[in-house]
């Protein structure tokens, strides 16, 4: 489309006008009835296609940080489904997905049967500046950023709120500015502003399209009404919706009988939203949100009450010697009130040392606190306590607390007592002293839920399998495991999941298109089983050797190597990896040629017999304020087809513990030989056990979104990260909730 020859005056439509005309007759209605009574709080809410907004059109506002926001819109043409996150007080997120109704994923039957169109898309806002008395807030975004170009545009809004009405006013490019309603000044500027290029594959950028094309002024109002739950919106919708997919690919109508759309929103408390709009003059439009804040959702433990500081040496002055039964009374305590599972328990005349993973509390001082408390009680009189914190028997930091200080703390001896005071945590030494009490076993098992999904693929929108993982390992010494776990399949649709090649001619090795075999043809099978090698090397640096059926589709030996500091907010590590593609049609084993031929969908493809793959990764969590509790991990290397480029993930963490992240990996693979999708990305939300559960715990839950399953870019599944092994030298998964 171009705009390169429309008129230079302001083609002002006398709807724009008659909306400016409804918001200044609403202020003086507000003044004169503002001392009767008090408005309910206008709260940014929900557009059509997720992020605060109207209907069609953005606004400015933004979510308080840590906002959570999971809604569907549907109308005749399209089914609107995202999720929008407020990373920042300046930053909000969207990611969507469009079902187009009345149309196929493909032409091509053997590709995508019957799924329907799907458009995936992700959108950002960024705030320039707030609001003041005399200032509106101001925000510049994009929709549908790397997407088909269904939906792509740039917007600049600003919005200032008189009463209880917020009035809307702002700019936009693409498809929301595709009216054209004034000419562009950017087209003067370069010939590329003129015109706006139509993309075609999903997960591409064109840069070169941004504030290009016809351009339109938009506006609206947003009433917040007297009775709290309900609310109105007017926009002046600038879409013309001459351009969308159905109207082109289609042959459907989408005809716009009026440029105003109208709206109600009814609140549902503070957990979600019902919408209902008239859009275009001829068009109902349904949609709801729910909503939570990961900021303010907090734990309600059932736990161990913290014991009174009640110690033995008051009650027992006369012996400072415990019995086997007393070393292992105090070993249990320290298991069940301070969270040190399982400890190992040195003494010396001047100290007791415990070693232990530390699995119940991420607030280190309610840990160290504790853990003082039970040993004051239930131990000999020593100067101090020497806390090793482990994970898989490798000592991570040490955490000293000088036991007469600890009285005082104890006792509230003066006034801001706190543990610190009495505590120093360094680089961990070898424990001192008598062996007293140590762990009865050596083994151990688990039994955890399992989800796998991807979502908008071109076989079925949503395609997932949820399992139980039965896992076992034995410590033959400190530094040597034996582990595996079993999976047991109890639902997929992955049988739907017949990848052929696309129509572009992608034809990479299988490393992970074969999902299906692996997971809807072996309901039971052996995801993992591997010897594994641990150990220090010097004060920062760890290690890790392995070897086995490393993960559901690969095998090999591998090893890695981690340089931390403690306290330090960065890391540095590498790992390789020799590794060949399993077997879905063996339980142990491996494909031996690469050409293979698959009798169901009756298609050759090509598999992995046999690769190095491996990356060096740099960790970093900045210290800078417009970035608050955030860790960039950058990866480079080769992966498992062989494509050698990089992997960014970035990830933020909110108050209560809950991380939300994405990555995005970028090789040397062509759009065109990768396939749909361009580039591999995703998304995540990490969950702390102990904000779902009544039970404190150091453990997390993930979900992940993977908008396609491709071959190009995919790492190895490795059961252990040295960086989440270390992570207690400078916290990040474990780190103490915010009050």
């Amino acid at each position: 489309m171009s705009n390169k020859d429309t008129n230079t005056t302001l083609q002002t439509p006398c709807g724009f006008f008659r909306l400016s005309a409804i918001a200044l007759a609403i202020l003086p209605v507000y003044s004169a009835n503002a001392d009767d009574f008090s408005y309910p709080v206008l709260r940014p809410s929900q557009s059509d296609f997720g992020g605060v907004g109207l209907m069609q059109m953005p606004t400015a506002r933004m979510n308080p940080t840590g906002e959570f926001n999971a809604g569907a819109t549907y109308n005749n043409e399209y089914h609107h489904y995202n999720a929008s996150l407020q990373l920042f007080p300046w930053f909000e997120a969207t990611i969507r997905y469009t079902i187009v109704q009345d149309l196929l994923y493909s032409s091509n039957p053997d590709f995508s049967g019957d799924t329907k169109y799907t458009d995936k898309g992700i959108d950002f806002k960024i705030r320039l500046w707030e609001e003041s008395y005399w200032m509106p807030e101001v925000a510049v975004g994009i929709r549908d950023f790397g997407g088909t170009g269904l939906f792509d545009g740039e917007f600049i809004a600003a919005n200032k709120q008189i009463g209880p009405v917020d009035v809307t006013l702002g700019v936009a490019w693409g498809y929301m500015g595709n009216s054209g309603n004034v000419t562009n000044p950017l087209c003067d500027l370069a010939d590329r502003f003129c015109e706006r290029e139509i993309r075609g594959q999903w997960g591409t950028a064109n840069f070169d399209n941004f504030f290009s094309g016809p351009m339109s002024i938009y506006g609206g109002l947003e009433y917040q009404s007297p009775w709290e739950p309900l609310r109105f919106k007017l926009e002046y919708d600038t879409n013309d919706y001459k351009s969308d997919f159905p109207v082109t690919h289609g042959g459907i109508e989408m005809p716009q009988d009026s440029k105003f759309n109208y709206g109600a929103l009814y609140r549902l408390g503070n957990w979600g939203d019902l919408r209902l709009s008239y859009e275009r003059g001829n068009t109902w439009t349904f949609g709801f949100n729910l909503y939570t804040n990961f900021n303010d959702l907090k734990s309600g433990w059932q736990d161990e009450p913290v014991p009174n500081y009640t110690p033995r040496s008051h009650s027992q002055p006369d012996t400072n010697e415990l019995s086997n039964a007393e070393w292992q009374v105090l070993a249990d305590e320290l298991h069940t009130i301070a969270g040190y599972k399982n400890p190992t328990i040195h003494y010396t005349d001047t100290s007791v040392t415990v070693s232990a993973d530390q699995n119940k509390y991420r607030d280190r001082n309610e840990a160290h606190e504790r853990a003082a408390t039970v040993l004051a009680n239930r131990g000999p009189d020593v100067t101090e306590y020497r806390l090793i914190e482990t994970n898989n028997r490798q000592a991570i930091t040490e955490t000293r607390i000088d036991a007469d200080k600890f009285s005082q703390v104890a006792n509230i001896e003066y006034i801001g007592a706190n543990v610190t005071d009495s505590s120093s945590v360094s680089t961990p030494n070898e424990p001192e002293g008598r062996l007293v009490a140590e762990p009865s076993k050596r083994w151990d098992v688990s039994l955890s839920p399992t989800l796998q999904q991807s979502i908008g693929g071109s076989e079925n929108f949503y395609m997932f399998n949820i399992g139980i993982n039965a896992g076992a390992n034995y410590w033959f010494t400190d530094n040597i495991e034996l582990g595996g776990s079993v999976y047991f399949n109890i639902y997929d649709n992955y049988d739907k999941f017949l990848y052929d090649v696309p129509p572009d001619g992608t034809d990479l090795k299988r490393v992970r298109t074969l999902v299906r075999q692996y997971i809807s043809d072996n309901p039971v099978r052996l995801d993992n089983l591997q010897l594994t090698w641990m150990d220090k090397l010097g004060d920062n640096w760890y290690s890790q050797a392995y070897g086995g059926y490393l993960e559901m589709m690969f095998g090999g030996v591998g090893g890695e190597v981690l340089y931390r500091p403690l306290g330090a907010n960065w890391a540095i590590g590498m790992d390789v990896n020799y590794v060949v593609q399993r077997d879905p049609d063996s339980a142990f084993g491996f494909f031996t040629e690469e050409d293979q031929f698959d009798p169901i969908t009756n298609r050759p493809y090509r598999v992995q017999t046999g690769a190095m793959t491996g990356h060096v990764t740099g960790y970093y969590q900045p210290q800078w304020d417009w970035l608050p509790n955030t860790l960039f991990k950058v990866s480079a290397g080769q992966y498992l087809t062989e494509d050698i480029g990089v992997t960014v993930d970035f990830s933020k963490q909110f108050d209560s513990g809950i991380t939300a992240g994405a990555f995005a990996t970028f090789t040397d693979l062509s759009s065109d030989e990768y396939g749909e999708g361009s580039y591999t990305k995703g998304f995540y939300i990490s969950i702390p056990f102990d904000v779902m559960t009544v039970k404190p715990s150091t453990n997390r839950a993930t979900i992940s979104w993977l908008p396609l399953t491709r071959d190009g870019g995919q790492m190895l599944n490795r059961k252990y990260q040295l960086f989440g092994v270390t992570d207690a030298r400078y916290p990040w998964y474990s780190r103490r909730a915010v009050e």
